[in-house]
């Protein structure tokens, strides 16, 4: 049975979600159709932009994305602490960025602005901002009408580290699993891509380096480097930010590459590697168990993926049964042992 979105979403549990739609019937609407012949690659940019422009109104963050042909893949963390700190006008100030006619008419309504107020830090909001626009601007181009995504996003609540970096990696090889590209680095429109190019370019590389290569690059240099401002960082970036995801972005981009070269060969993880060693081994998964987990996180997990104990109590909060509950004790097994 479907949970209620309210049911599914609960920031007291995490502020953590990996969040998917796609197109409806599962077109390729914004790739390569074979079925009209068009090319409606242009659409993914559209997404991409839509999606840091909302970000920087909403107190939600963006961990990951992968915008792909037929659907798309966000991992977002809501920081609802930064809209506590906000005054009346600033609310409506945002407000306003996405709904001005409402904004001004009613901005002396204290009700209505702390409804706003929560409705910035709602990610059911955040989707309904994006997938609107979206499909307003497509069928303005194809001077249509209709739905153009399936139906409801779906979304998991990441409930704790391993779940966390599990979606990321999972978002982030997206066109690798598919087999669009064959390297990480390669992967257009996903936020490995940007975050990659973003540090080529700090270190003045015209074309942007193996994951391989950057690692050949003193340890120390990334802690001067800066991070995009679109995603939440990692922890070793220097300057000050509200939220960091607490590992290194090297051992993050390590982490990518390894994953996506044991899928893209389609071979069993042996032993962990001695450079992955420390993430792996803080997150207490067995390499095989690793793999397996991002192979599998939306075909495996439903709602909310995480350790037993953990999703166990998240299924108690929402009254409702959880899948994925065998396959995280099964996973999780090294936690345990």
């Amino acid at each position: 049975m479907t949970l209620a979105r309210s049911e599914q979403i609960d920031l007291n549990a995490t502020p953590y979600y990996h969040v998917m739609n796609r197109c409806v019937r599962r077109s390729f609407l914004c790739g390569f159709d074979e079925l009209t012949q068009k090319d409606y690659s242009h659409r993914k940019a559209w997404i991409v932009d839509r999606l840091k422009y909302l970000s920087d109104i909403f107190a939600i963050k963006i961990c990951a994305y992968a915008i792909m042909s037929n659907h798309y893949h966000v991992v977002l963390y809501v920081e609802d602490k930064q809209a506590e700190a906000w005054s009346e006008a600033e609310i409506i100030r945002r407000w306003a960025s996405i709904f001005p006619k409402d904004a001004e008419e009613n901005k002396h309504l204290k009700q209505k602005i702390q409804l706003w107020k929560e409705r910035l830090t709602s990610i059911s909001w955040f989707m309904r901002c994006l997938n609107e626009k979206i499909a307003r601007d497509v069928n303005g181009e194809d001077d249509t009408a209709g739905r153009f995504w399936e139906g409801r996003f779906k979304s998991q609540a990441l409930l704790d580290e391993g779940a966390l970096l599990s979606a990321m990696v999972y978002v982030d090889l997206n066109p690798v699993r598919a087999g669009i590209v064959q390297k990480p680095e390669e992967s257009e429109f996903t936020s490995i891509y940007e975050r990659i190019q973003y540090i080529s370019k700090q270190l003045k590389i015209n074309k942007p380096k193996s994951i391989k290569q950057l690692k050949r690059e003193k340890a120390d240099i990334y802690n001067s480097l800066a991070q995009p401002k679109s995603l939440v960082p990692f922890a070793d970036i220097s300057k000050h930010h509200s939220h960091v995801i607490d590992f290194k972005l090297i051992d993050y981009l390590e982490l990518v590459d390894y994953t996506g070269r044991v899928i893209r060969e389609d071979k069993e993880a042996g032993s962990i590697p001695e450079h992955l060693a420390p993430i792996l081994s803080r997150l207490q998964f067995e390499p095989q168990n690793w793999i397996s987990l991002v192979k599998n996180l939306s075909k495996s997990f439903a709602h909310a993926v995480g350790s037993e104990i953990l999703l166990l109590n998240f299924g108690k909060e929402v009254r409702k049964g959880l899948k994925g509950i065998t396959q995280a004790k099964k996973l999780y097994s090294s936690i345990h042992a």
